[in-house]
């Protein structure tokens, strides 16, 4: 169970239109199902003040996926939070993308 969230943008965009639209971070997390994943992985972002536009989370037998997109950070932040978050007990895995919204 993975999900990697890409670009969708269509071909009709051209390299103009997206110098404008806004850049989200997307956030793959693969964890243990135990209950203080989540709120472990929300506070990187509460503490800075941040909200993500989408959160998605699922957990099946011992595995959790938790999918977070957010818009308004900076690439060295970006890095930074998927930094931390593989320093968390219990995730195995962070993958991470962007795309333009």
């Amino acid at each position: 169970m993975s999900s990697l969230l890409l670009d969708t943008a269509g071909p009709a965009e051209s390299g103009a239109d997206r110098e404008f639209a806004p850049l989200a971070f997307c956030f793959s997390v693969h964890a243990a199902a135990e209950p203080g994943v989540m709120p472990r992985i929300l506070e990187l972002f509460a503490k800075r003040g941040l909200v993500p536009h989408k959160w998605q989370s699922a957990a099946c037998d011992s595995v959790l996926t938790i999918d977070v997109q957010i818009a308004g950070l900076e690439h060295d932040t970006a890095d930074y939070i998927a930094r931390c978050m593989r320093q968390i007990a219990g995730v195995d895995a962070v993958l991470t993308s962007e795309r333009f919204l």
